[in-house]
């Protein structure tokens, strides 16, 4: 099945029932008086965050979301029945936003989080309600209330607690496949990953976290260019950033520490947000290179990228580096979750 992490639709709620302007009449009882109910409340829309599902594609076609109208009120005190709630169930990690405005409506980060996108219109006040003991024959009513009416955008972040970034080809699905039991696509190709996928890492028999594989970045990327751009929301919620990188190119014309200075600055372009999230640096493909000269490679690119954070040497494709990555990152998680 595709990823789909963005839709479109239009929520219509539910107008209120009209209250009634009604009497009493029966048989000797003469002047039974105003016996008008309300109207009843329109149906509104509502979100609700589901674990069970993983993408947004039951919006990808049908878009237009409507509530039913409440009853009108009826004589003999009978007040309308209200409309049912249309409830719309999303992924968990969904923000919804007001398409016009851009204003957060909605950010559905936990299971059972739920939310009112459009709601239903009140009911409106039967002539029962204006009885009194100047005005014993009242025919004031009130119409029921119009249901709100939205657009909206929404957009699915996955929930990971480490995102990896890089160039296209860098062996990030490589190293999920590595340290995870997911299996993303892995080719001699640019742009191979072309949807995110999730591994989960367990370092121990209580201690995992969950790793996210995007598609490759390229220089560009924040304005549209490649494909990395239309996932890098997925990153936003991430608690660390591995900023995987080639340093041993096959072709030796690439060069690394521009590619890896051009990840940076997308991230930055992107959110500045995304661009201080702590990330750290790893120098992958090391399997490439002499086990003689590998440290001192490794020093000299990172002293030329002036790299400042941590940094790993690993080979995803060996498994060299990456057990000490998993601890390193583990340890980390749960410094920030006691902190």
């Amino acid at each position: 099945m595709k990823f789909f992490d963005e839709a479109r639709i239009e929520v219509i709620a539910g107008d209120g029932g009209d209250g009634s302007a009604h009497f009493r009449r029966e048989k000797f009882v003469p002047r039974g008086g105003p016996d008008g109910g309300d109207g009843g409340r329109g149906g509104s829309i509502l979100a609700v965050a589901d674990s069970n599902l993983n993408t947004l594609i039951d919006y990808r076609y049908t878009r237009i979301f409507r509530a039913k109208h409440g009853e009108p009120g009826r004589g003999r005190d009978c007040f309308g029945k209200g409309a049912e709630d249309v409830v719309l169930r999303v992924p968990v990690g969904t923000v919804i936003r007001d398409a016009e405005t851009g204003a957060t409506i909605a950010d559905l980060a936990a299971d059972g989080d739920q939310a009112v996108l459009a709601r239903g219109g009140k009911g409106g006040l039967g002539n029962l309600n204006f009885k009194s003991s100047i005005n014993r024959a009242p025919r004031q009513f009130t119409p029921g209330e119009t249901g709100e009416r939205r657009n909206l955008d929404m957009e699915l972040r996955v929930l990971a607690d480490v995102g990896l970034a890089g160039m296209p080809n860098a062996g990030k699905s490589t190293l999920v496949r590595a340290v995870s039991a997911a299996r993303p696509k892995v080719a001699d190709y640019p742009f191979t990953t072309l949807n995110p996928s999730l591994g989960v890492v367990r370092v121990d028999m209580n201690r995992s976290f969950v790793i996210a594989d995007i598609p490759g970045l390229i220089e560009g990327a924040a304005e549209g260019a490649g494909l990395g751009h239309q996932f890098l929301r997925h990153l936003q919620r991430t608690k660390l950033i591995l900023h995987v990188v080639d340093f041993a190119p096959f072709d030796g014309a690439a060069d690394a520490v521009a590619e890896a200075r051009a990840i940076a600055n997308e991230l930055k372009k992107y959110d500045p947000g995304l661009f201080k999230k702590p990330r750290w640096l790893v120098l992958n493909k090391a399997d490439l290179l002499d086990p003689a000269e590998r440290d001192k490679r490794a020093r000299a690119f990172v002293k030329k990228l002036a790299w400042k954070g941590p940094w790993h040497v690993i080979s995803a494709m060996k498994g060299e580096g990456t057990r000490e990555l998993c601890f390193a990152i583990m340890k980390f998680l749960e410094e920030a979750r006691r902190a």
